[in-house]
């Protein structure tokens, strides 16, 4: 197979290409910033070994060469803005030395390190992926270097690419975007959006009308919406039989309100598809849609456990606490807001909160879940017990974001503190079992998977993803300890404009419904990077959420919608989603 290199892509997609190549690993973590503007080194390995790694396993699926491998690579991204030419515009730089060392038999790790992706540290071993070779890392690299020793000077020509003048102003475009979490496209600047992607309606109600600022969902319907659907509920006209308005007929009184999420990674729906990284399931179709995918953070909270609203093309189904409301009271159309995001904590969530579209004289009351399962307790570092957040903090943390949301909601909104996670799940049903990048030839774990992210530092959480039962266990004792501090909140905490309650996060519940499902406990992880709930996970986790309320907090939820079946009727689908 002979593919033409093409030498014109967007500056836009080589920004997508770079966020590929640099190690999405990183994006849990929330520390944009270090890849837009230095293409951080560690990422960068990660990113070089998962690239080697799936050239290496396409030439033996294939029976190929790696050069036709990595152009079969290139090909099977999309020619969208260019993004198929830059693969082949890179892989122009970085083939030949890449070609060069896996026809000579170098595994992904010896491959890396020698054309310096990935770089020993001092005074600490190598970091890798794979079982050494028989003649030991260090050797293997040192005659790999000899190779392309020539050559290695290409390894930096993308690095730093934000510092280079013509692309200063777009990275500062993007970065001040991914600080905002507001949509991009918003013309009146309500902070909702016609376009889907980029924090727009995927991540909370479409606009029906991006012209006025007063349209939007979850508004209090402006003159019942007798002329026009201020609220984008699809509900709004007059009974011609009665002469009187829609919205008043079927949704007055029937304590209509919105949902909303304050989340982290998990919240958002992190998720990177497996047939990304998996040799044996690449194709065209795969990658099809790759620019929306980055260009929601590799979130899909349209598919989430909070705010999904569309059918699963990730695996599972759709069954979210939105779903769940919307179907009790169709008056709920539309107004949720999932305002999440990959490194979420307690620590930047009063910067994330300012997001939050809610006036307390036009809007409706609103189901504000506050979920940051994990990152309190999950970092990098290597001595990570000491970059936890510390009871204290939290409850410094949590107090002062119910104290704006106090000034932000309307009166009669609920909200709901949920618990940490006991991260111990994942070493204890995933360590070892194969990990997508070791399936084909059986090479890699979970447990080296964890091992080698952690030895990076670019592990999403060190305290669970190590060897180290003893950390692990004392990660949880410091969740635990957080949860705490929640549950004390939510019962000595008043508010005027909402009331307080705490939940554990449902993981046992869920594990323990899946298994009667037939299902068993790894199958409820994202695949790629071992940590994240997956899709089945979030749908039974809304499930369970929806059925606790349900039973202990009916209030929270509003009455049933008698009128459900008429507004059907009416206004079928209420104008989509």
């Amino acid at each position: 197979m002979r593919m033409r290199w093409k030498t014109s892509p967007s500056l836009t997609c080589m920004l997508f290409f770079m966020l590929l190549l640099n190690g999405m690993s990183l994006i849990p973590n929330g520390r944009h910033k270090l890849l837009y503007e230095k293409g951080h080194k560690e990422y960068k390995c990660v990113g070089c070994v998962l690239l080697v790694s799936i050239i290496e396993q396409l030439a033996q699926i294939h029976n190929s060469t790696a050069k036709e491998a990595l152009e079969r690579l290139c090909s099977y991204l999309p020619e969208k803005l260019h993004l198929q030419g830059t693969c082949f515009l890179v892989a122009e730089i970085f083939g030949p030395n890449i070609i060069k060392l896996i026809e000579s038999k170098m595994n992904a790790d010896v491959v890396c390190h020698s054309i310096r992706f990935c770089t020993q540290k001092a005074g600490q071993p190598f970091c890798h992926l794979y079982p050494p070779p028989k003649v030991g890392l260090d050797v293997a690299i040192k005659q790999s270097e000899r190779m392309v020793s020539n050559q290695i000077k290409n390894v930096h020509r993308l690095s730093g690419i934000c510092s280079l003048p013509f692309m200063k102003h777009l990275c500062e475009n993007i970065q001040s975007f991914i600080h905002s979490k507001l949509p991009y496209e918003d013309f009146d600047g309500d902070k909702f959006s016609t376009f889907p992607t980029l924090r727009g309606y995927h991540w909370r109600g479409r606009d029906c009308d991006d012209r006025q600022a007063s349209v939007h969902p979850g508004r209090r319907p402006d003159n019942w919406d007798a002329e026009k659907d201020s609220n984008c509920n699809g509900i709004w006209g007059v009974n011609p039989k009665d002469g009187i308005p829609y919205e008043q007929k079927f949704c007055n009184g029937t304590e209509s309100k919105g949902v909303i999420i304050l989340g982290d990674s998990a919240e958002a729906h992190f998720h990177i598809p497996p047939e990304w990284v998996t040799a044996s399931q690449m194709s065209k179709k795969a990658f099809s849609n790759l620019l929306e995918v980055f260009s929601d953070e590799l979130d899909w909270p349209q598919f989430s456990g909070a705010t999904g609203f569309l059918h699963s093309t990730i695996g599972g189904w759709t069954e979210s606490f939105y779903l769940h409301l919307r179907r009790r009271n169709r008056c709920n159309h539309r107004d949720y807001q999932n305002i999440s995001k990959n490194g979420g904590s307690s620590r930047n969530i009063l910067d994330l909160v300012k997001s939050l579209a809610r006036s307390q004289q036009f809007d409706k009351p609103a189901i504000v879940t506050f979920a940051m399962i994990g990152n309190a307790v999950c970092n990098g570092h290597s001595d990570t017990v000491k970059h936890m957040t510390r009871p204290e903090q939290m409850r410094s943390n949590v107090v002062q974001t119910l104290h704006y949301l106090n000034s932000l909601l309307p009166k009669g909104s609920h909200v709901i503190l949920t618990g940490l996670v006991d991260g111990r799940f994942l070493w204890d049903n995933l360590h070892d079992r194969y990990h997508p990048l070791g399936q084909l030839n059986k090479d890699v774990t979970y447990g080296q998977f964890y091992s080698f992210l952690s030895c990076l530092q670019t592990t999403p959480c060190t305290g669970w993803m190590s060897t180290n039962a003893t950390l692990r266990n004392a990660t949880s004792e410091r969740a635990l300890q957080l949860s705490n501090v929640l549950k004390q909140l939510a019962k000595s905490e008043k508010y005027a404009n909402f009331d307080v309650f705490y939940m554990d996060f449902p993981l046992k519940e869920i594990a323990k419904m899946w298994h009667q499902l037939g299902g068993e406990a790894w199958q409820l992880v994202e695949p790629v990077d071992g940590f994240h709930p997956n899709q089945i996970a979030s749908a039974l986790g809304a499930r369970i959420i929806w059925e606790k309320i349900l039973r202990e907090w009916p209030h929270v939820l509003g009455k049933e919608n008698p009128f459900n079946d008429e507004i059907a009727a009416v206004f079928k689908d209420q104008g989509g989603h």
